[in-house]
């Protein structure tokens, strides 16, 4: 039975792996820091699909949970879903560089440490992927967040041509908007944002695992968000920053 790991597994984009994968047959571990709500998604996970779910609290903005994850990957895992990760309110300027700091910690020394972690036993194994989740952010001029998600894409990438030959894909997923607790957490207000843009997580995910089978190395759910990543090529950078900014980014 083949083994996924997921960070951030207890709600959003992250669940909606988990429940997939589980549908799929794979056996979890899942990653987050409320151990008790890890517990409770494993067991649902468990009375629906049968599956075993190993539980792994960790808070990967630290040193000690980055290496419990690190350790664990290390045993081998076929499918690794780096998904954990935060939005900041408010413009660069008034946000305390602490979570700034904190915000790279986890989308870029984590998503690093954790790939690195895990691609060596898939290539010696010659087979394996890491789905690598960022954001159509990534292609929009929106702060330190839009940038640690450019990062996340183009490390994916870089990573993706390096295991060229081999039967191991590194793939970055691009949603955008997107119906989890994202927004709430980040307190950020979500009435600029027409209904129209708003996708599920679950139909994010579908769409990424048949990305990832098609060997895509960039995955952009849906048709619309394909539309806006290929007109933020066309567009000055200013103007797509206005467009974003009103739509509720920052």
């Amino acid at each position: 039975m083949p083994t996924a790991l997921i960070t951030g597994a207890t709600a959003g984009i992250g669940a909606a792996f988990a429940r997939r994968l589980a549908a799929d047959g794979f056996s979890l571990v899942l990653v987050a820091r409320d151990e008790k709500r890890l517990t409770s998604v494993a067991e649902e996970l468990r009375l629906r699909y049968g599956v075993s779910s190993e539980v792994l609290a960790a808070d990967l903005v630290t040193d000690e949970g980055l290496e419990a994850v690190e350790r664990r990957l290390r045993e081998g895992v076929d499918l690794l879903v780096n998904n954990a990760g935060f939005g900041l309110q408010g413009r660069f300027l008034d946000i305390p560089v602490e979570e700034e700091v904190r915000m790279l910690k986890l989308h870029c020394e984590a998503v690093l440490r954790l790939t690195l972690a895990a691609l060596p036993g898939m290539r010696e194994r010659d087979r394996g992927a890491v789905i690598n989740v960022a954001s159509v952010a990534a292609f929009l001029p929106g702060g330190s967040y839009s940038a640690s998600k450019a990062w996340v894409v183009n490390f994916s990438e870089s990573t993706a041509m390096e295991m060229a030959g081999s039967r191991v894909r590194v793939m970055a997923l691009c949603p955008g908007f997107v119906h989890t607790e994202f927004h709430e957490r980040a307190s950020i207000d979500k009435s600029g944002i027409p209904g129209f843009l708003w996708l599920s997580a679950d139909n994010v995910v579908r769409e990424a695992m048949r990305d990832l089978a098609r060997g895509v190395l960039v995955s952009v759910p849906d048709l619309r968000y394909k539309a806006v990543v290929g007109v933020s090529r066309l567009l000055p950078a200013n103007v797509i920053a206005l467009v974003s900014r009103r739509l509720g980014r920052r």
